[in-house]
């Protein structure tokens, strides 16, 4: 069968279908990829990333402890012992000494500042005496002298760092007064000094002011570090400012200084990426260079701390220990020696991806460790633009692909593409040490999934409805939940089609229902109408109308059947069988046994909502429908049950039919060959084949004028089947043409003028 108007309609259907699926799905790509760019950002999204950072922190980190690095623990035990924080600075200069010249450590730093003068000896008293009290007393004098430099321990202390490697701390400030930032003590030499990166877009961590040490104490260490707390915007602590900058030069933080320290001090030097690849707007910052060491840092010129494991992470050594020489001298001996605190209440506990009360000189430990080893995690600003090209290629893919899978299929592919990004990004941070963002992607996916399955249930669902609640009450359940699959394919518009149609009507109905109460009518109506719907609704039928006790039906429409004629044939031979298993019932409720007639046509037809504008009814018009509804009125004039068209015949070629006649109805010019169907092949017995071969045999002698043979053939058939009125029907022509012949050229052509 040649394509029809509706075929060729459907060629593009499929992308109109989802198209707006397909752009809510872009919208929400556009979304992330907003976020990515910087154009709008998302709190949501970044705090997911952060919670995706440190679950891949935590899966992948060694969990070892380094041994190259000694913290020097302020902790409760050395509080006890040695009294409240701060300790006199000539007890810290001892502490000094014990570690380079009893335990020989490597290089010493501390994550502790020194911004206020030790006034804990009593000398400002002492001298305030002298000046005062005691202002003749020359013994006094003398002897205030000879104990002065004893009572300096900021000078004592600084006495102990000359000619070491000791790095000490310092922090940059926010705080403002008279919008100058507060500048305290003194701090070393910018590392990079101001105008080095000018020109560049580069995001860093600026500071107006500072707490740094005394100077006499920044001037006796080898060099200083900025201790400053660097947090994320849900207050944990996951990298480290490598260059913060103030006044424009810029500074380094402590575990660098100490890093450099340790390999004799070499310079900081800006890394680029190779002039071919940078563009106009980008930093181009990627890394630092340290002597044979490369620091990647992120955009903000910030290096990803590598934390080892939990807490402890590296061996601990309590601060009192060391002063009262308890530590073993391989300890400390050729180590990088932290001093900072554990105790709580010096308040240098942060929060960090590996625990919520993390000290803090630990986290220099791990960045001082990471530097060495090279385990620090790349943060590139280039991974900008690798993040919008992962959103662009797998929102793309996504918001295509999803609305045209079922929601298994859907299912499979959302977690195919999650478990590929999860990989895919897992390889990267391992193999090669990047970090790329993942809940950005994840999330994306996940909301694109959510889309498409909510559009499906509520957008879709609906259609389904829709569907349903028009069609409904014409076809069966099973076929509107076949046809809700794909609501868009099915309309209610009209359109010429080939289909089949199919008019049943009971015989002497009026007589009948004037002999009963209109209660008893409606049981009779609804003890026929039920089964015979059903029959239809079995071979995919669709109710037309019930007209009293007539039925109308229809096949191929609203959904396409290419068995349309076939499964009519079979309806209407189901409906004979059907009726006959009622004669119980009907005798039990006093009702006569119903008889039917059954008009079967096959052609193009128009198929639609018609109607008028206050009422609309899906139904089909056209001449091959008339004809159906003549068909039905014959069955009555030669006797059979069901008589089906010409078309129809050619389209069933499996049922066995007897050829009634060639007949012209009011209307139509065109004659139209009408059969019987009795049964599929091979459920027809041999007896009715041999009372349809005779049959054949006395329709060729009729139409040949050979009314004798034609008439003798049909008497033989009357007698095995006398209650059959299509033989008298034929008789009764006979015997016409002998006293009233055919008109020469006759064609075997009977004209009814009546419908």
């Amino acid at each position: 069968m040649a394509p029809d108007a509706r075929t060729r309609r459907d060629d593009g259907k499929p992308l109109k279908k989802h198209a707006v699926r397909i752009l809510l799905g872009v919208a929400v790509l556009l979304v992330f990829l907003a976020h990515a760019a910087g154009w709008s950002r998302l709190r949501a999204i970044d705090q997911l990333e952060a919670f995706a950072y440190d679950a891949r922190l935590l899966l992948t980190m060694p969990r070892t402890v380094d041994p190259r690095i000694v913290i020097i623990d302020i902790d409760e035990k050395s509080l006890a012992e040695e009294g409240r924080w701060p300790w006199r600075r000539d007890r810290l200069a001892l502490l000094v000494e014990k570690a380079f010249d009893r335990h020989h450590v490597a290089v010493l730093g501390f994550d502790i500042f020194f911004s206020e003068r030790d006034a804990s000896s009593g000398l400002d008293v002492l001298r305030g005496l002298a000046e005062g009290e005691l202002k003749g007393n020359a013994q006094y004098r003398a002897a205030l002298e000879s104990i002065t430099p004893k009572l300096e321990y900021d000078r004592v202390f600084a006495e102990s760092l000359k000619g070491r490697p000791v790095v000490l701390g310092y922090y940059f400030s926010n705080v403002l007064t008279d919008k100058e930032g507060i500048a305290i003590g003194a701090i070393p030499k910018p590392v990079l000094p101001a105008g080095t990166f000018t020109g560049k877009r580069i995001d860093f961590s600026s500071y107006p002011g500072y707490g740094g040490n005394l100077p006499e104490l920044q001037a006796a260490a080898a060099t200083a570090g900025h201790v400053t707390p660097w947090t994320d915007r849900d207050g944990v602590h996951r990298s480290v400012p490598m260059l913060a900058e103030y006044k424009g030069a810029y500074y380094e933080p402590l575990a660098l200084a100490i890093v450099r320290l340790l390999m004799d001090s070499p310079p900081v030097k800006p890394g680029y990426p190779s002039d071919g690849l940078l563009t106009k707007n980008y930093p181009g910052l990627e890394w630092l260079e340290v002597g044979n060491l490369r620091i990647p840092l992120d955009q903000g010129a910030n290096a990803l701390v590598p934390y080892r494991g939990a807490e402890h992470s590296f061996k601990y050594v309590s601060a009192t220990d060391l002063l009262h020489d308890r530590v073993p001298l391989e300890d400390l001996k050729d180590k990088i020696a932290l001093m900072g605190t554990t105790a709580p209440g010096l308040q240098d506990l942060r929060s960090t991806p590996v625990g919520p009360l993390y000290p803090g000189v630990e986290i220099h430990a791990n960045l001082i460790g990471g530097m060495l080893d090279g385990t620090i995690k790349q943060k590139p600003p280039y991974v900008l633009g690798a993040e919008v090209f992962l959103l662009l290629a797998t929102g793309i893919i996504m918001a295509v692909v999803l609305p045209f899978l079922n929601p298994l299929k859907a299912t499979l592919v959302t977690l195919g593409v999650l478990a590929a990004v999860v990989a895919g990004n897992l390889a990267i941070w391992n193999s090669g040490n990047l970090v790329l963002p993942l809940a950005s992607g994840l999330l994306m996916v996940v909301m694109l999934y959510a889309l498409n399955m909510s559009y499906g249930y509520f957008v879709e669902t609906r259609a389904k409805r829709q569907i349903t609640g028009r069609f409904g009450q014409y076809v069966p359940p099973e076929i509107a939940e076949e046809m809700s699959r794909d609501p868009e394919r099915f309309s209610m518009e009209g359109e010429s089609r080939e289909l089949t149609v199919l008019f049943s009507d009971v015989r002497g109905f009026t007589s009948l229902s004037e002999g009963l109460e209109p209660k008893a009518l409606s049981r009779l109506m609804n003890a026929y109408l039920t089964p015979m719907t059903e029959v239809i609704y079995g071979h995919r039928g669709t109710i037309d109308k019930y007209m009293g006790d007539a039925i109308m039906a229809f096949w191929g429409a609203p959904i396409e059947d290419r068995d349309h004629a076939r499964n009519a044939v079979l309806a209407g031979l189901e409906m004979q069988i059907t009726l006959k298993s009622l004669e119980t019932e009907f005798r039990a409720n006093g009702w006569r046994p119903l008889t039917i007639g059954i008009g079967v046509n096959t052609g193009r037809m128009s198929v639609g909502n018609m109607g008028s504008a206050v009422r609309v009814a899906y139904t089909v018009m056209g001449d091959a429908v008339n004809l159906a509804s003549r068909l039905e009125m014959l069955t009555k004039k030669y006797g059979v049950t069901m008589i089906i068209g010409e078309e129809t015949r050619k389209a069933v070629p499996d049922v066995v039919v007897r050829e009634l006649d060639r007949v012209r109805v009011k209307g139509k010019d065109e004659p139209v060959a009408i059969f019987e169907p009795i049964g599929l092949q091979g459920s027809v017995d041999k007896e009715t084949l041999d009372r349809l071969k005779l049959f054949a045999q006395a329709l060729k002698f009729y139409r040949a004028q050979d009314w004798d043979k034609a008439e003798l053939q049909l008497l033989n058939l009357q007698k095995a089947e006398p209650e059959c009125g299509l033989y008298q029907e034929f008789i009764k022509r006979i015997a016409h043409f002998r006293s009233a012949p055919p008109p020469p050229g006759w064609d075997g052509v009977f004209d009814f003028d009546s419908k």
